[in-house]
């Protein structure tokens, strides 16, 4: 995916820091000649790793360690259908 890929490779380059604001959906479809519901399913991509956090009328953001640490003690207490512990990692943009 372009869109995601683009955002990675910024991220890497020290475009966005933890807690920094990425572009809009509407500024990622100007910027990368992109449709709309393709950079909306790459920052749904990224949240789903736990790589942003997105705040309704705010904007999504680069996770800082705070809200992955939080993230990781919530997924040590999750379980799966029969009861065993679910572990998950998350890496930021590496």
């Amino acid at each position: 995916m372009r869109v995601l890929d683009a955002l990675t490779t910024d991220s890497r380059a020290g475009e966005f820091a933890p807690g920094a604001r990425i572009p809009s959906e509407a500024e990622l479809c100007e910027r990368h000649g992109a449709a709309r519901e393709t950079t909306h399913r790459a920052v749904r991509v990224l949240r789903e790793r736990g790589l942003v956090v997105t705040e309704r009328g705010k904007g999504t953001f680069v996770a800082g360690p705070a809200e992955q640490s939080e993230d990781e003690h919530q997924d040590d207490q999750c379980c799966d259908r029969i009861g065993s512990p679910v572990r998950m990692s998350y890496r930021l943009f590496t």
